[in-house]
């Protein structure tokens, strides 16, 4: 398999798909760095502090690794401000950081999909007249949960708290790329984002025959992005790990 996600969740996933039984490789295809001018990120910081925000929404792991890089030392997660995730990889993230279980909200556990929308089933049940919410999130991005709080009358900012860009392969990585175009039959592609896919053409080159790859993709528009260049046999499965391993564990039985 090839992870395809950011570093360091592509290591992360890595480790555990071995340790789980499964050969893995780790070829992001996606950069992430962090933002030129952090002061935004400060001043979401004092207003976490003060409690004059309501909830923080998270997009993703990297929005919590990169927002809690700037947290003032001793500073603590008021229990009363909601960190809102749309799934249960960056809930973990925010736990992990600090923040009190009691104070994330996530996608119920048998949610179909994790994303805005299953979100919003839960965050849709609170009331949000009057509130005021941060998004973390990279440059630009979806505005759909955005424009829902809008509808509810809560006040919406967003903050940057990372930059994306086009993946910086190194030889390694260059050199299982090739070996994933030359030989697209051997690999199963790990997808969990549009843009990574978006940016594997041009790392591939014009010649790369995508017909016979086969992918699993953590979203149905993840899995269209992968058709869209040329993948034949792509699968959208849930991002969590275990239903990762399932999908894995099937395409084993029926190859």
């Amino acid at each position: 398999m090839l992870v395809t996600r950011p570093q360091p969740q592509a290591d992360e996933w890595v480790a555990r798909l071995r340790g789980a039984g499964f050969a893995a490789e780790a070829l992001p295809l996606l950069h992430i760095a962090a933002v030129a001018d952090p002061a935004p990120l400060h001043a979401a910081w004092e207003d976490v502090a003060r409690a004059a925000a309501d909830a923080l929404v998270f997009v993703s792991p990297n929005a919590v690794t990169h927002f809690f890089a700037a947290r003032p030392e001793g500073s603590a997660w008021p229990a009363r401000v909601l960190a809102a995730a749309p799934g249960p990889g960056t809930a973990q993230a925010l736990i992990e950081a600090g923040v009190p279980a009691e104070s994330v909200l996530q996608p119920a556990a048998d949610a179909e999909r994790f994303d805005s929308e299953s979100l919003w089933e839960r965050m849709g049940a609170l009331p949000w007249a009057g509130a005021r919410v941060l998004v973390l999130r990279g440059e630009g991005g979806r505005d759909w949960l955005a424009q829902r709080l809008q509808e509810q009358g809560a006040r919406v900012e967003f903050v940057q708290a990372y930059g994306r860009g086009a993946p910086r392969p190194g030889p390694a990585e260059a050199a299982l790329l090739r070996e994933a175009v030359a030989q697209p039959e051997h690999f199963v592609w790990l997808f969990s984002s549009s843009e990574a896919v978006g940016h594997l053409p041009g790392l591939a080159g014009a010649g790369a025959d995508w017909s016979r790859a086969r992918a699993l993709a953590s979203h149905p528009r993840i899995a269209q992005a992968a058709r869209d260049i040329g993948f034949a046999r792509v699968e959208a499965v849930s991002p969590a790990f275990d239903a990762v391993c399932a999908a894995l564990e099937t395409r084993a039985r029926e190859a």
